[in-house]
């Protein structure tokens, strides 16, 4: 059996502006903006070259929604931007005005900086190391070691 996460849902407090951010800054492809109604609307942004995973911009609808923008993850990295040259990556989202919280470091698994979205959520910009588990294909990661979920 074979399964991939297809989309994940990111709450921004509006649809246009995490267009502009992910698609005009992060260079993101816009692969969806489809009206549904007089409010809502089903957006869908993809980094260049991937091919599964994309993002649902998903516009807050309410007090308890708008609290959540930016703060999905309680202030961790929730998101993980894989490069193939993180030199060049890193120039290009500085030129843009992305702002990073910290400088490049070279980590075993990679080299790594953690950059913020206007929205305030947090995102690695990462280039991982050759032969890192986290960089294998996915036929080739080991069974997993913990117990399903029921």
């Amino acid at each position: 059996m074979r399964q991939t996460i297809a989309r994940i849902a990111l709450v921004v407090p509006d649809y246009d502006a995490g267009i502009a951010f992910y698609c005009g800054k992060l260079g993101f492809d816009l692969l969806e903006d489809t009206v549904l109604d007089a409010t809502k609307r089903w957006v869908v942004v993809r980094p260049k070259g991937a091919v599964e995973t994309a993002l649902l911009l998903a516009k807050a609808d309410g007090e308890r929604q708008q609290a959540a923008v930016g703060n999905q993850t309680g202030g961790r990295v929730g998101f993980f931007l894989f490069t193939d040259d993180f030199s060049r990556d890193h120039a290009a989202m500085l030129a843009e005005g992305v702002v990073f919280l910290e400088a490049p470091r070279h980590e075993p698994y990679g080299t790594v900086a953690v950059f913020s979205d206007p929205f305030g959520n947090h995102w690695d910009l990462l280039q991982p190391a050759a032969r890192t588990y986290s960089s294998r294909p996915l036929d080739c990661l080991p069974p997993p070691v913990h117990k399903p979920c029921r």
